[in-house]
Formats: structure tokens, sequence, C-alpha cells
């Protein structure tokens, strides 16, 4: 891929859109929306790197209410031709063909390799990789079980949605404080998984979610791991003009 001259590839992650309430999300909402507006002006793709909602299911002719206002910037952003990449978080992996029929973005479940502008990229949401976290990796294959999925679907929306959204909310108030602290390069899983990834081959940047904890880590000579922070507390995101790469601020809502 080759960006076009004045164009730029952006990256966002963990929007978590519906926690703590639609209230406070709304508030959030509208300020991606207003990064949204301002990355469509000169972006060649963007890239949404997981768990844009803290909870998503499709049933069959449902999907859960709210998130009007993202969901149609983005289906006016493919719609102007500038593709947006979405890939499925731990916390939406119940993301199933909605948003690709209705929004026309590219769906993905795992990372990615892409060469972008002779620089060559792994790009993922960026759970259940590297050593440990071996209770989390059971879960994630419990819950990406069909049959699993059939039967989440018999229950009734409300009961079905207010479920996963009370043990999401307990969730992140158990980890919000481990979310924002950086536990040593030999204890980061994501940092010890994209190291053992440079020992098969090079990749100039790996640029995962996930985490909440915004960092821009020179691994060795010419090789970045980039962690996109969230959207909760940092509205933090990546810029890559096409020789360069940088971690920013968009600003409080």
């Amino acid at each position: 891929m080759e960006i076009s001259p004045g164009k730029k590839i952006y990256f966002a992650s963990d929007q978590h859109f519906g926690v703590p309430d639609l209230e406070s999300s709304l508030v959030r909402e509208r300020h991606f929306v207003k990064w949204l507006d301002m990355a469509k002006q000169d972006a060649e793709a963007i890239y949404l790197l997981g768990d844009l909602f803290d909870f998503w299911f499709e049933y069959k002719t449902a999907v859960p209410r709210g998130f009007t206002r993202v969901l149609g910037k983005i289906a006016e952003i493919t719609d102007s031709g500038i593709p947006v990449y979405f890939f499925r978080g731990n916390h939406d992996m119940w993301t199933f063909d909605y948003l690709e029929k209705e929004l026309g973005v590219i769906l993905y479940n795992d990372p990615i390799e892409v060469k972008i502008n002779g620089k060559k990229f792994m790009i993922g949401h960026g759970d259940g990789l590297g050593p440990g976290d071996f209770w989390y990796k059971r879960i994630k294959k419990f819950f990406a079980n069909p049959l699993m999925q059939w039967c989440f679907a018999r229950l009734h929306p409300n009961f079905g949605i207010g479920l996963a959204h009370y043990f999401s909310r307990r969730s992140r108030a158990a980890n919000a404080t481990a979310d924002k602290e950086y536990h040593g390069d030999d204890q980061e899983w994501l940092v010890l998984y994209v190291k053992d990834e440079l020992k098969k081959k090079h990749y100039d940047y790996f640029v995962f979610g996930h985490r909440h904890y915004a960092m821009d880590l020179e691994l060795k000579e010419n090789s970045r791991y980039i962690n996109l922070g969230d959207w909760v507390v940092d509205f933090t995101y990546a810029v890559f003009d096409g020789n360069q790469m940088e971690l920013k601020e968009f600003g409080k809502p």
C-alpha cells in the first residue's frame, strides 16, 4: 500500500462506548466523532483496533441501542471512499456482519501484516497475545464458540445486554488502576510478544490497542511498538504520514 501525497494513516482503539453509562459515553462519542471529522480531511485509511463498544452483540434482527453518531460518521467516511479497518476486540468480539454490511468497514479477527510505503506493520487489537493470561485465553475460546453465541442469542436483549454490561463494569473497576501502570518489559505480555515476533522477522511498527496504556517503545533500531492507549481517559491515537509514526493526544472532551 502506498500513501497518496499529503495523505496519512490514522489509528485509534479502545473507546469502550457504553461504559460506565450511556450519558457519559455520549460525551466521549461526540468527542471521537470530532476526531473522525479531523482524520477524514487527509486520511488515506483509518484503523480502529477494537473495543469501540464496551459490549456489542448482534442479534439476528437487533443491535445494541445507542452509538448512532459514531456509526453514522463511520458510514459517511466509508461512503466517501476512505477505507475503515475494524478489528474485533475482546469487548466487541461478537461483531458479526452488521458493521460490514451497514457501515462498509473491513473486519478482522486477528492481527494482520501490512506494508505501507515500504514499512512493515503488524496491526491488531492485542488481546490474548504473548505468554500468560491463560484464564482470559480460555474464556475467549468459550465466547468464540458458535454454540455459546447461539445460546446467548436466545436471551432477551434487555437481560443479555444488561448482564454483559454488569460484568464489564465490574471488570473495568477492578482493572482500571492496573491498566494505567507500566509493569516493566519483562512483565508486559504484549512487549514480550512483539520481541518474540521480531526474532522471526523484521517489523518496522507493531501497533496494538487493548492495553489502555499509551506507549511508544523502541524495540531495536528501526523497530517500534506503539500501543494506542484509550478514549476513556487519555484520548490518544497514532498517525503515520508515510515516513514517521507519531503518538498523539486529541485532548479532553
